[in-house]
């Protein structure tokens, strides 16, 4: 015969608060716990679902963002001289850039860490509740051409609009195409006003408009993007080569080799 707190259990899965039941039927068999309220019991109970659903959400986001590296906020390198403002960071670290749909341009010799803290920024987002999608630029072109070639791009136009950040990685490692330039103005225009976009370069954002090419959409591109962005310019040595070879390994693998 099935007992009230067997049935309670069941309706608790059924009503996929499985979390929720596990955590009572725990309860239950702990000794430590049976001098506490019906009431401190619940509320116990009811704390660790949600904790269960925000950390999937988490787990969720981050696997969505398809992060190059998995770059911790609280790993951020500021000892090393690179022009690199703990404040500022500090500020963007709270996604206040985001709720203001505003964009961030990280440029600096390679070797500065610009994809470590892009992803960095990522992380933070995601731990925050937004979405996101990192990718390097040329293969961003790439599939916007794809897509465009087979039809489906105003599904992935509709995706992309989806996500509270766009990450470009290595903008302006690779020359556009006058597809990929009308296709990169789109997706950007798409994002004015509505959410955010991270940006890495090698090319200081002075260069950007003889990269871009085609003027007046250079011009409708940099306005999109310069003139609502915190620009962060990075300086100085390679930080992978002020370190051993071990430790340059190690942080390669952490901030990226095509930074």
């Amino acid at each position: 015969m099935t007992t009230l707190i067997e049935q309670t259990l069941s309706n608790l899965r059924a009503l996929r608060l499985n979390e929720m039941a596990q955590a009572i039927e725990d309860m239950r068999s702990n000794p430590s716990l049976q001098d506490l309220s019906c009431d401190d019991r619940l509320g116990m109970a009811v704390d660790i679902e949600i904790q269960a659903r925000e950390t999937k959400k988490l787990n969720r986001l981050v696997k969505q963002a398809k992060f190059k590296i998995d770059a911790c906020p609280e790993d951020i390198n500021y000892r090393v001289k690179r022009g690199l403002d703990r404040q500022v960071m500090a500020n963007l670290l709270s996604c206040d850039y985001l709720e203001k749909h505003l964009n961030v341009v990280f440029t600096g010799p390679t070797g500065s860490g610009k994809t470590h803290l892009a992803c960095a920024l990522g992380q933070q987002a995601t731990r925050k509740g937004f979405s996101v999608l990192y990718t390097r630029l040329s293969r961003f072109l790439e599939d916007l051409e794809v897509a465009h070639a087979d039809g489906s791009l105003p599904t992935v136009r509709n995706r992309l609009s989806k996500r509270n950040l766009l990450i470009l990685d290595d903008w302006a490692l690779s020359p556009l195409t006058s597809t990929g330039r009308q296709e990169l103005l789109e997706i950007i225009d798409d994002r004015l006003g509505k959410s955010s976009i991270i940006i890495t370069s090698q090319l200081p954002v002075e260069q950007w408009h003889v990269y871009l090419g085609e003027a007046t959409i250079a011009d409708a591109i940099l306005d999109r993007i310069v003139h609502s962005a915190h620009i962060l310019k990075l300086s100085g040595e390679s930080m992978r080569k002020k370190m051993s070879p071990i430790k340059a390994s190690q942080q390669a693998e952490k901030e990226g080799d095509n930074d």
